[in-house]
């Protein structure tokens, strides 16, 4: 799965997902909070980013030594919410299909 299509992914999953008040959900926190946990904890560092939907920032961060990745999405209000996390991450970086072709 390439960075882009996991942040379409998050963001569609936050929409669904999470409540219009974002400091209610139990996964959230001030997004320093978070990405201070995210790397003292785990080891991970953003690897990539989007605008998401209702200017809704969406960061995927990753480690390369533990290969565990968390995506985050962090509201305007600064309320960062972790939408999904696992392990084995890679960074790929796959040329698109060509244009004549059904992929």
């Amino acid at each position: 799965m390439t960075h882009l299509t996991m942040i379409g992914t998050a963001a569609l999953a936050v929409l669904v997902a999470y409540p219009a008040n974002a400091q209610t959900a139990p996964n959230c926190a001030p997004r320093e909070v978070v990405v201070e946990r995210l790397a003292t904890k785990y080891g991970e560092s953003r690897q990539s980013m989007g605008l998401g939907a209702n200017n809704a920032v969406v960061e995927v961060f990753a480690s390369d030594e533990t290969g565990t990745w968390t995506i985050t999405v962090t509201s305007v209000n600064g309320i960062t919410c972790l939408v999904a996390a696992g392990q084995a991450f890679e960074e790929l970086a796959e040329a698109l299909p060509a244009g004549d072709s059904d992929a």
